[in-house]
């Protein structure tokens, strides 16, 4: 905890452009009557803030749902990806930008959510089709083929529109710098159910991890069980897809780091992503900034350069706990 606000503050505090610390915080007390660095002042509240907390929501939400994926799949390569989450948002991005002439972030955020749930939700009903209900390899096999199908649109839609495929760029990188205040009251009531959705479902998730029959034996309730964290998913996964675009190994790699430092319950895996994810990914939107200055490269870029690297250490370590 004390990293992530040590994290949060840092974002709000360091850019492209040098703030000084006194005009930081005369920002971050609400003052606006200074004439001479009113510029600054802008900076910081219009988009240094709205930007942070954006990093914080979708760092959440990613952490949750990833930890949430792996442990509904019992897969510990599971990401948004697999289930045809990030898929269904894309096509739904590049949709509205070539059907409906969409061209903002606001625009097609619910395009993009919309695409989410939808993608899950078939994914789910393939899934779960026939008398054997729910498997993680058949939820894996239907979420791989609905992610091919639904990127095989998007890669020829973007491909015969070159128009569409300048916009669409933009949110497919993963980027932290295209939101405002509006995008992170958009997101906030989707990330605050699904989370406190996933925390609730800690006890149920221990059970599903000792197989189906064992899990029957304690009394769990196995559909009711995947359907919750079905709805948890889509509404983590979705929001912050939609947000902030596919940001790599976040969802990924953030799990395994919390299994560890707590092992493998996850009443305790849960919160450790909550906290961990948002970190990391505030983390790498800073370097972001820093690195390339006067430039920027966007935080999709950096999560897969920072991200690839801790997974690997993980597995080397031989520390990826069984799920």
């Amino acid at each position: 905890m004390l990293a992530l606000v040590a994290v949060a503050a840092l974002s709000i505090a360091i850019g492209t452009k040098s703030i000084p610390l006194g005009t930081v915080l005369d920002a971050l007390d609400g003052q606006t009557n200074l004439p001479d660095r009113a510029q600054d002042v802008q900076i910081i509240q219009e988009l240094r803030i709205p930007r942070t907390l954006l990093g914080l929501l979708a760092g959440v939400a990613l952490g949750l749902g990833g930890a949430l994926l792996q442990g509904l799949t019992r897969n510990p390569l599971a990401d948004p990806a697999i289930l045809g989450i990030d898929a269904g948002a894309a096509a739904a991005v590049i949709l509205a930008i070539q059907v409906f002439g969409i061209g903002t972030l606001t625009g097609y955020i619910w395009f993009a959510f919309a695409g989410a749930a939808g993608a899950f939700t078939v994914v789910y009903l393939l899934g779960t089709r026939g008398r054997s209900g729910a498997s993680p390899e058949r939820l894996a096999l239907a979420g791989a083929a609905i992610h091919a199908a639904l990127f095989a649109i998007v890669n020829a839609v973007a491909l015969l529109d070159s128009a569409t495929f300048d916009r669409y760029r933009m949110w497919m990188v993963g980027s932290l710098a295209l939101g405002d205040l509006s995008v992170v009251y958009g997101v906030l009531p989707f990330v605050a159910a699904g989370s406190l959705l996933a925390l609730l479902l800690g006890p149920a998730m221990n059970a599903i991890a000792l197989g189906e029959d064992t899990a029957r034996a304690l009394g769990a309730n196995l559909n009711r069980t995947r359907i919750l964290s079905a709805i948890s998913i889509t509404l983590l996964c979705g929001a912050a897809v939609a947000a902030v675009g596919p940001l790599a190994f976040v969802g990924l790699a953030v799990p395994h780091v919390a299994r560890t430092i707590v092992g493998p319950d996850q009443r305790w895996l849960l919160p450790y992503s909550l906290v961990l994810a948002p970190t990391l990914l505030l983390l790498a939107d800073i370097l972001g900034r820093v690195l390339v200055r006067p430039g920027e490269l966007q935080v999709g870029i950096v999560t897969a350069f920072l991200g690839a690297p801790v997974f690997l250490a993980v597995i080397l370590r031989r520390r990826i706990v069984p799920l």
